[in-house]
C-alpha cells in the first residue's frame, strides 16, 4: 500500500499540473466553436455552412464544428442556434424559413431574435419544367394555369416551405389564386426533381443551383427566375427573369450567418472582421477562396454586412408576414401544441423515477416478496445505504446538469466523480486522484481530438 505522505504529495502535483494550465484566456477564441446548421447533410445549406466553418477555422485559429440539427421545418435548428449562450461560441446559419416560421405560429422565434452577422449568398427561386414540355415561357403556363384551374400540379418542398410560398407568390401576382396549381409536399427539391423527370408532376419550383446539372444537361427548362436581374455566373445569365416576362414578383433564398442577440459586441466585430475577410475573397485556405467554391458549386455569394443585412431580414420578414396571413394560408390550431410530445416525454420520465426512487426507499415491488429475508440491523442498514447510493446518482446527475455551464465541465465533472468514488467505497484520496487525472483527460479528448466543445465555466483551459 502507498504510504499516505506519498498519495498526498502526488495528489497536490497533479493537481498543480492540472490547474497550472487552467488560467482564464480572455482572449476571442479560447476553445472550439460550433456552427448550428438548422437543415440536414449534404444539401445546399449544410455544404455552405461545412465550406465557411472551413475558412473560420482558418482565420479564427479554432476548430469550428459543423452540426446538423435538423427537424420541426427548420424550427430546431435555428432555435438552438439563436437561444444558445451569448458568448460567440455557437453561430447560427440562418435560412429563408427563419422569415416565415412565426407566422405559421411554429414558434415564436424571429430575426430580432438574433445579432446578424454577414449574409453569405442568396439564390433566386425559380419555375423548371421538363425539356419536351410544350410551355416555353412564363407567359405560356399562364395561360395553361388560367385555362385549368387546380388541374397542373407543382412541388419542389414541404407544404407553405419557401418554394410552395414562392409559387404562391407568383400565381397571387397574376391576379390568380394559391390554389390554382396543385402542390404536392416533398422532401426538397431533389426528390421534386425525379418526379418531374418521370411525369408525375408538371412543375419544379426550387433554387437554380439545386436544378443545375439537369439544367445544364438540358433535361429540364428554365421558364423564370424570380429575380431582378438575370443570374450572372456563366451558363446561368441565359434564363430570363420574371420581370422580364412582365411579371414583378421576386423571391430569393438566402443563408448568413447570425449570433444570439445578448452577444457582446466586441465579439460580433471580431466575427464581422473575420467574415468580411471571407466572403471578399481575400482568406484562402489550399489556394481557394470561398467567392471561388460558390461559383463552382453555381451558389450566388452576394453578402450583406450587419445593418444591410438586418434591413433585408426585416423586409423578408414584412413579405412572408403579407403572404401568410392571407386566409389561404391559414391553419386552425390543433389541440396539440408544438410543446405537448416533449412535455409528456419529461413527465414519464420524471414518473418513473419517482417509482423507481420509492420503490428503492420502500423496498417494495423490486426485491420481491422475498427481497428482504430478515428485519434484523444489518439488511436494514445494506437498504438504507441502496437507498443512498440510489438518491446520490440522482442528485449527481441534477448537479451536473445544473453546475456544468457555469463551474465547467473539469470542476463539475471532478465533483462527480470524487464523491461518487467516496460514495462506492474508494479511499477519498484515490478518489480524489482519479477525478484529477481523469477528468481533465477525457476534457482533452472531447475538445482537443474529437472536437467537441465542452463547458467550460469558471476555467479557461
Amino acid at each position: 500500500m502507498i504510504p499516505n505522505w506519498r498519495t498526498e504529495r502526488t495528489v497536490a502535483f497533479l493537481l498543480c499540473l492540472v490547474l497550472s494550465g487552467c488560467g482564464r484566456d480572455t482572449s476571442y477564441p479560447s476553445r472550439p466553436i460550433t456552427l448550428i446548421c438548422p437543415w440536414a447533410a449534404g444539401g445546399g445549406t449544410d455544404r455552405v455552412s461545412r465550406q465557411i466553418a472551413i475558412f473560420l477555422e482558418h482565420e479564427l485559429g479554432t476548430p469550428v464544428n459543423v452540426i446538423n440539427a435538423t427537424g420541426g421545418q427548420g424550427v430546431t435548428g435555428h432555435s438552438r442556434g439563436l437561444r444558445a449562450k451569448p458568448d460567440g461560441y455557437t453561430l447560427a446559419m440562418m435560412t429563408l424559413e427563419l422569415s416565415m416560421l412565426h407566422w405559421r405560429e411554429l414558434t415564436d422565434l424571429t430575426w430580432e431574435d438574433s445579432a446578424p452577422l454577414m449574409s453569405l449568398n442568396e439564390d433566386p427561386a425559380a419555375l423548371f419544367v421538363r425539356d419536351d414540355s410544350e410551355w416555353q415561357s412564363i407567359g405560356d403556363l399562364e395561360t395553361a394555369v388560367k385555362a385549368s384551374p387546380g388541374k397542373l400540379k407543382a412541388s419542389g418542398t414541404a407544404s407553405l416551405g419557401a418554394w410552395h410560398l414562392a409559387l404562391a407568390g407568383w400565381l397571387i401576382s397574376i391576379g390568380g389564386e394559391p390554389g390554382e396549381m396543385t402542390w404536392i409536399p416533398s422532401q426538397g427539391a431533389k426528390p421534386s426533381l425525379q418526379e418531374l423527370m418521370s411525369g408525375g408532376i408538371d412543375l419544379v419550383c426550387c433554387s437554380v443551383p439545386e436544378a443545375r446539372s439537369l439544367l445544364d444537361s438540358g433535361q429540364i427548362r428554365c421558364l423564370g427566375v424570380m429575380a431582378d436581374k438575370r443570374l450572372s455566373l456563366p451558363g446561368l445569365d441565359q434564363h430570363p427573369t420574371l420581370r422580364e416576362q412582365g411579371s414583378e414578383w421576386t423571391l430569393t433564398g438566402w443563408r448568413g450567418l447570425g449570433v444570439p442577440k445578448e452577444t457582446p459586441p466586441e465579439i460580433q466585430q471580431r466575427l464581422v472582421q473575420v467574415l468580411r475577410k471571407i466572403v471578399t475573397g481575400e482568406s484562402q485556405v489550399n489556394g481557394q477562396t470561398f467567392p471561388a467554391y460558390m461559383d463552382g458549386e453555381g451558389f450566388d455569394h452576394t453578402w450583406r454586412e450587419t445593418t444591410d443585412f438586418a434591413e433585408f431580414l426585416a423586409l423578408n420578414n414584412q413579405a412572408f408576414g403579407e403572404l401568410l396571413t392571407r386566409d389561404e394560408f391559414y391553419i386552425e390550431p390543433g389541440p396539440v401544441g408544438p410543446m405537448a410530445f416533449p412535455t409528456v416525454a419529461f413527465v414519464a420520465m420524471f414518473a418513473c423515477v419517482i417509482v423507481i426512487a420509492v420503490g428503492r426507499l420502500t423496498g417494495l415491488g423490486l426485491a420481491g416478496e422475498n427481497g428482504v429475508h430478515s428485519e434484523t440491523g444489518g439488511n436494514r442498514v445494506g437498504k438504507n445505504m441502496r437507498a443512498v447510493l440510489f438518491a446520490s446518482v440522482l442528485l449527481s446527475v441534477a448537479f451536473f446538469a445544473l453546475a456544468a455551464e457555469p463551474l465547467g465541465f473539469v470542476l463539475a465533472a471532478g465533483i462527480v466523480v470524487a464523491a461518487m468514488g467516496i460514495l462506492l467505497g474508494a479511499r477519498p484520496r484515490v478518489a480524489v486522484l482519479l477525478a484529477v487525472v481523469a477528468v481533465p483527460l477525457v476534457y482533452q479528448l472531447f475538445t482537443g481530438l474529437l472536437r467537441v466543445p465542452l463547458p467550460i465555466g469558471v476555467v479557461g483551459w
